[in-house]
């Protein structure tokens, strides 16, 4: 079972979806994908996350927040018998986790290392004792709409550059200079933010956009996907994403699955 979850307007601008999966799927992990965005990752089965990076397992507490990743890594699949989660805005997560974005990046940071102990065990017991998804999803909202309303509020600069960011062909000083700012404190200040480069954002969008087209069977043309979504040709194209996903393309495409969340790949055992 996996659901959604549009949140409260407050928490709108800063968070794109909560979400709840159960049940264990027949695969043992996940290849994880870079999306650009960070998330808030609450496991309800046991008080542990393993994330698998080069080989090596990594244990955290059962609430994590996963920083935004410049490669895949892999999880394992029997902490999906009830997991639940926040899926950020590029450049939401600073004001609810009370982090900047870029001291995440490759990283899963355990929660109570961002609010305090007591809170993040507290949100956790409350959210295993609750039993509907609809009861779980009002905890965790209000536990984020309590940090955001702490924080101390600014203007976004990645909500104003994003638009910019979305047109083709702009380079990252003429964004800069759109959103008055100069090329090396926007570099900065987005990084801040988002937690990579712009420069390195919009190669992540770019392959996001690779994604979408071979989801949708296009993926059997990659020279078309490399023009269409802004390569210099297909070898491009497949260096690039091999430096994101450890796989190729037509990998991709066989081991790919719609049964798993975005940007989830199956592995096979």
């Amino acid at each position: 079972m996996y659901v959604r979850h549009k949140v409260c307007e407050q928490l709108d601008p800063y968070i794109d979806y909560l979400w709840f999966l159960s049940d264990v799927p027949p695969h043992a992990r996940e290849r994880i994908l870079p999306s650009g965005t960070l998330e808030l990752v609450v496991n309800l089965a046991d008080d542990e996350i393993r994330v698998y990076d080069a080989a090596c397992l990594r244990r955290y507490r059962g609430a994590v927040a996963s920083g935004a990743f410049r490669r895949c890594f892999v999880i394992d699949t029997r902490e999906h018998a009830s997991i639940i989660g926040a899926h950020f805005r590029p450049g939401g997560a600073m004001a609810p986790l009370g982090v900047p974005a870029d001291e995440l990046v490759d990283r899963h940071v355990e929660l109570e290392s961002l609010w305090s102990f007591s809170e993040a065990s507290l949100l956790r017991e409350q959210l295993c004792a609750a039993t509907t998804a609809t009861h779980r999803f009002h905890l965790l909202e209000q536990a984020l709409l309590t940090h955001l309303l702490r924080a101390r509020k600014r203007p976004r600069l990645s909500s104003i550059a994003l638009p910019f960011m979305q047109r083709s062909g702009a380079s990252i000083r003429e964004i800069a200079r759109a959103v008055g700012l100069s090329h090396r404190y926007f570099i900065q200040s987005f990084e801040d933010e988002v937690g990579m480069t712009p420069k390195l954002f919009l190669r992540v969008q770019r392959f996001q956009r690779v994604l979408t087209m071979a989801a949708h069977g296009k993926g059997a043309h990659w020279a078309q996907v490399a023009e269409q979504c802004g390569y210099f040709d297909q070898s491009h194209l497949i260096r690039d994403f091999v430096s994101f996903a450890g796989i190729t393309p037509a990998q991709f495409t066989q081991q790919r699955s719609d049964q798993v969340k975005d940007n989830h790949v199956p592995l096979a055992d």
